[in-house]
């Protein structure tokens, strides 16, 4: 890992989509992807079953220098606890985007507002494990507020693995043609819908994707990216708007398969340059002295 990223001249990388949760729910979550459960739909073993000592220290021999603490709630009640959780674990960790998380509920505005005036600079709204509509009537003000802030909010809005009632392009456009200046990200490049998704990057100034879990193996069973479309994907990542995402600690397989992935698409050593690190570093105004 650290020859791939020295060899590209960057000072790391920066990782928009890894999870950390509180304990009991994320051993809650392990348990889930252990029984296989309707969202997951396939055997899912954790790599990364280690304490969250471990696994920033791993991430940090890895030279991932930033990360995110991304938490979702599956239903009301659980957003704004989860908030004051991933944010003081940002506070006591370098190199974490603190993060926030919301749920369409009475009281969503305000610990919204709560969270990006305590520094909030990531926000994660996961549509398929909530099941939830992102139109729903309780976070239109809230997609507002994002946008007006500038804040980037990663959104599991595509079908894979398991697609849901409110999950895929059609729902979050929605959104969008309401809030067009929201600064979203959007997980695992939309999977399977990858070129509906690619379309909303190009239409949407502020509208990204990030790579998670795309170009495995183990992803590749349910949809793989279609050849056809890697143009856009080095055009978009040029442009900004591809920005390196893995699920890290949630996969099962070793973290430098993502990176084998990009790599092995073969778009270049600018394109990776800009998805591995300079995306980010801009988006978040990340900061990093040269060796």
């Amino acid at each position: 890992m650290p020859a791939f990223w020295r060899r590209l001249g960057l000072p790391g990388l920066a990782d928009v989509h890894t999870h950390f949760l509180p304990p009991r729910l994320l051993r809650k979550v392990w348990a889930y992807f252990d029984a296989a459960g309707p969202l997951v739909g396939t055997e899912w073993p954790i790599r990364y079953r280690w304490s969250d000592t471990e696994r920033v220290a791993h991430l940090r021999r890895l030279g991932v220098r930033a990360f995110t603490a991304l938490a979702y709630p599956h239903r009301p009640g659980m957003a704004e606890s989860l908030n004051r959780w991933t944010l003081a674990f940002a506070a006591r960790t370098p190199g974490c985007l603190p993060s926030a998380t919301v749920f369409p509920e009475p009281g969503a505005v305000r610990y919204v507002a709560e969270a990006l005036h305590a520094g909030a600079r990531v926000f994660k709204v996961h549509i398929q494990v909530g099941a939830f509509r992102p139109t729903d009537p309780a976070l239109d003000p809230v997609w507002g507020l994002l946008a007006e802030a500038g804040v980037p909010v990663v959104v599991h809005a595509g079908h894979a693995p398991v697609g849901t009632a409110h999950t895929g392009p059609e729902p979050f456009a929605a959104v969008l043609a309401r809030h067009p200046r929201l600064a979203a990200i959007v997980a695992h490049l939309g999977a399977p819908d990858y070129a509906a998704f690619l379309d909303l990057a190009e239409r949407y100034e502020r509208v990204c994707l990030d790579t998670t879990m795309a170009f495995t193996s183990f992803f590749d069973r349910f949809e793989p990216f279609p050849a056809a479309d890697l143009p856009r994907l080095r055009e978009l990542g040029l442009a900004g708007k591809v920005l390196l995402g893995t699920d890290f600690p949630n996969i099962p397989y070793p973290y430098a398969e993502q990176l084998a992935g990009l790599e092995r698409l073969d778009l270049g050593d600018d394109w990776l340059r800009a998805v591995c690190w300079g995306n980010a570093a801009a988006l978040f105004a990340l900061r990093w002295p040269r060796s």
